[in-house]
């Protein structure tokens, strides 16, 4: 199939904007908790009504402070409940927020704040503070900068207090579906990050297309717990879902407290990328095998995968598998549950592919992933699996309102009121990506299958040629390699070469336990060992898996074990934990150069 196209559920009319559902529940449903703020004292709700006023509150502050209708207003912070709170009243107040990762470079900090021509900023601490001061004189338009640490928010509600909550009303009413959102910078694995803008229209028509099929994770009475940055465009949708459907939220701004924190809160569903999924399942199994339970956990493992993969057949499980399943649910299931809180019967899962095994399993256990994709320029939604229609192995169908075409050359083409209207500042880069059709280009690609099922095949600018021409997708070799506990990142390698390669980094929590089964010294590091017999054996054992995957001449034929693994502080990793390969080659040209001889 070549184009797949879903009619729209809703219609976002002309006068809508972001801010319209704040207000809604405030009216219809003032006493509902939506959201739960983590405090030394514990979790402490806030209600639709108190979020309402306090965005007021602080977008009054916005207004006196001088912060115009269209003013940008960047905002760089974990992802912590204030950001909510400002992100909310940005809008209320008709500006357009600019996030920044509050792990970005100074440079970064600046291009974003020059290109954007932001006049006011928040930051977090005083590392962001010194951050944006360090950059200030290249960025002349920056008027204003308020700490979130040092009580700058109350001084600014205390300020607003002469403004008439009036203005607001007008400020909101004056602000229309077409209007500019936000501007959010592609953190991009090479160049340049490039702004996004997303209308009021793009983001509130990707949302509210997706509610309908996800109903089981968006309703009243669900919560989330969200860990991902919200300076990226799939943890803001989620940010926007959880708000417009009135269900519940928790923000856990620093991952080591996350598996507390999910145990606190107790979400019904999570939002999370493949790695945070692969992490949980190696974690479990580790452990297991550590305390001498490694048979049982590995046949619990294989009836969860035949269980999830029964579901799908006319029939369901047969009921040897059933009774199995119920046994491991008492001994094993409910552990790996209870690391999510004990609660959590779902997930969303995108950024990268989660692999078919991994999906079968946790659905086995008792909590399905839903796969989606999209890109920010798309806002960032086009497909997900949804709960009515999942087919494990793809990214789902298109929302309502969308439609996929595949090109000729496999790129996946995406036209709908989500695809954002241009890069901000750079015309170039836009008509590089839209054509005068309105499709956008994603430079992914990928097939579509009889029933409209998108499947995610690599990226157009990733494919790697070797010198005999064969034309490879690095992506599922990546996938399969990475599956492997001790693994923690891969990049396939290859191109104009004689044979495909990979570079392998070691993931830094399993690496003690290995040491430990391998009867080496605790005290040695993966740069002592990369060479070492027994632990290119065992990654021998996730290449000969992957190679399974795919032909002769795309199979790995060498890799290397690297002494570190890949980071966002290293430059080697995006924040969204996506391997910028560009750095990769640069950083380890002689490990490459040492593969092929040269």
């Amino acid at each position: 199939m070549r184009e797949f196209a879903v009619p729209p559920v809703v219609t976002i009319d002309a006068t809508a904007n972001l801010t319209d559902p704040v207000w809604d529940n405030a009216e219809v449903a003032p006493e509902t908790v939506q959201f739960s703020r983590r405090t030394p004292e514990g979790w402490v709700d806030v209600t639709c009504a108190q979020f309402r006023d306090e965005v007021v509150a602080l977008a009054r502050g916005l207004v006196a402070a001088g912060v115009e209708p269209g003013d940008r207003v960047a905002l760089m912070s974990k992802t912590r409940y204030e950001w909510t709170l400002i992100d909310y009243a940005i809008w209320s107040a008709g500006g357009v927020t600019v996030p920044i990762y509050e792990t970005s470079s100074a440079e970064q900090v600046a291009w974003i704040l020059s290109d954007s021509g932001a006049t006011a900023a928040f930051v977090e601490t005083n590392t962001h503070a010194l951050a944006v001061a360090g950059v200030r004189e290249d960025v002349p338009a920056l008027a204003q900068v308020w700490q979130i640490e040092t009580g700058d928010l109350a001084a600014l509600v205390e300020r607003g207090a002469g403004v008439e909550a009036a203005e607001i009303d007008r400020r909101r009413a004056a602000v229309n579906a077409d209007d500019i959102a936000t501007i959010i910078y592609t953190s991009g694995t090479t160049g340049r990050p490039k702004g996004c803008v997303l209308t009021h229209r793009n983001i509130h028509s990707d949302i509210k297309n997706a509610i309908p099929g996800l109903h089981n994770l968006f309703h009243q009475g669900a919560s989330t717990l969200l860990f991902l940055p919200l300076a990226h465009s799939f943890a803001r949708l989620i940010q926007v879902g959880v708000v417009t459907a009135r269900a519940r939220m928790g923000h856990c701004s620093d991952v080591k407290n996350l598996v507390t924190d999910l145990q606190g809160f107790r979400p019904t569903f999570v939002l999370s990328v493949p790695r945070v999924f692969e992490k949980v399942y190696n974690t479990a199994k580790q452990r297991a095998h550590g305390d001498g339970k490694g048979k049982i956990f590995d046949r619990a493992e294989a009836v969860a995968i035949a269980y999830s993969e029964g579901l799908d057949k006319p029939g369901g499980p047969s009921l040897g598998v059933k009774l199995q399943h119920a046994l491991f649910d008492r001994l094993v299931y409910g552990k790996i549950r209870a690391a999510l809180g004990g609660q959590c019967a779902d997930a969303i899962s995108g950024g990268a592919p989660l692999g078919v095994r991994l999906a079968h399993f946790f659905r086995g256990v008792g909590v399905t992933v839903y796969e989606g994709y999209g890109l920010t320029e798309t806002s960032p939604a086009v497909a997900v699996n949804l709960q009515n229609a999942i087919r494990i192995g793809t990214v789902g169908r298109p929302l309502p309102g969308v439609t996929v075409r595949i090109a000729e050359d496999g790129e996946i083409l995406i036209k709908g009121d989500i695809v954002f209207p241009r890069y901000w500042n750079n015309e170039d880069a836009t008509a590089e990506v839209l054509d005068g059709d309105g499709w956008f280009h994603s430079g992914d690609l990928g097939e579509l299958d009889g029933d409209g099922y998108l499947k995610i095949t690599g990226r157009k600018k990733e494919i790697i040629v070797t010198a005999g021409g064969k034309n490879v997708a690095p992506a599922m070799l990546e996938d399969r390699v990475r599956a492997h506990p001790l693994v923690s990142q891969t990049l396939v390698i290859g191109d104009r070469q004689p044979f495909i390669a990979a570079l392998v980094t070691i993931d830094e929590e399993a690496w003690p336990k290995w040491l430990a089964s391998a009867g080496y010294p605790e005290t040695d590091t993966v740069a002592d060992r990369r060479d070492d017999d027994k632990l290119r054996a065992e990654i021998q054992k996730a290449v000969d898996e992957a190679n399974k995957s795919v032909s002769h001449a795309e199979a790995i034929k060498v890799f290397r074990v690297l002494p570190h693994d890949f980071t966002e502080a290293t430059g080697e990793l995006t924040p969204s934990l996506k391997v910028k390969r560009g750095v990769v080659h640069k950083t380890y040209a002689d490990e490459i150069a040492a593969i092929y001889g040269g």
